[in-house]
């Protein structure tokens, strides 16, 4: 657990997950079964809260000791589900991730057809407040979108927005960063990051998106990195980032 974040209970089953022990679904199944115990106790419900600062858990008899939390930018290529499996069997992020020392996941998502960052780590706190509304952390995309939208659109889509899962949501900027003789590319800026928030916001004035890379998410950035590419967060990075986060 790092001590720069607050401490707060978890589920127990995503401890274990987090841990490195096995997947959450596995987890599910060896609290189940009997084989998992919090001070000592057997616990048979996956969702029971722990506090991992204080409460020992041990999986078949071993004391389960949490892996050091860990961060990376991943420049997410064109293609590939964020996920770590997929029952259809379509290419996924795991492929770039076998290298990396402990299991992590993704900090949100992207969808397969959209290429950029992704803030990897295995510390689910920070990935709970960093997703959540309520801190309203940039994210910054270019879109290159069909055509040339006028002026009128663009403001109108500042001022009015679009509902996306039942909220209603504004990009806090719109920039025209070029153009070409059929499309438009710009800065856009969101705070929210809802499921493919940028290209419903373009397809509500009738330029849909052809192209979409998110560039920044926060303080992050993909300078220097190329598609499929990983490296750790700077100490700089990851203070600006749990600064973002403090309440």
């Amino acid at each position: 657990m790092s001590k720069d974040i607050v401490s707060q209970k978890i589920r127990l089953n995503r401890f274990i997950a987090e841990a490195g022990v096995c997947s959450r679904r596995k987890a599910d199944e060896l609290i189940f079964q009997g084989k998992v115990a919090v001070d000592g106790k057997i616990v048979l419900e996956p969702g029971l809260r722990i506090d991992p600062n204080q409460n020992k858990v041990t999986v078949n008899g071993r004391l389960i000791i949490p892996a050091a939390k860990v961060y990376y930018v991943f420049y997410k290529p064109r293609g590939y589900l964020t996920a770590l499996y997929d029952p259809h069997g379509r290419p996924t992020i795991k492929e770039f991730l076998q290298d990396l020392p402990v299991r992590v996941f993704p900090v949100g998502r992207l969808d397969k057809d959209t290429e950029g960052l992704l803030l990897l780590t295995n510390d689910g706190l920070l990935a709970q407040r960093l997703l959540h509304p309520r801190y309203g952390i940039n994210r910054v995309y270019e879109a290159k979108v069909k055509g040339h939208p006028c002026p009128e659109k663009i403001y109108a889509l500042e001022r009015k927005g679009i509902e996306v899962e039942g909220r209603r949501v504004y990009p806090k900027a719109l920039r025209v960063r070029r153009r070409d003789k059929s499309s438009t590319t710009f800065e856009v800026i969101v705070g929210e990051g809802r499921k493919r928030e940028v290209r419903k916001l373009f397809a509500s004035i009738g330029h849909p998106v052809l192209r979409l890379k998110r560039t920044q998410f926060g303080p992050l950035s993909l300078k220097g990195l190329r598609p499929g590419e990983i490296r750790p967060l700077t100490p700089k990075e990851r203070r600006q980032l749990l600064k973002l986060i403090k309440t």
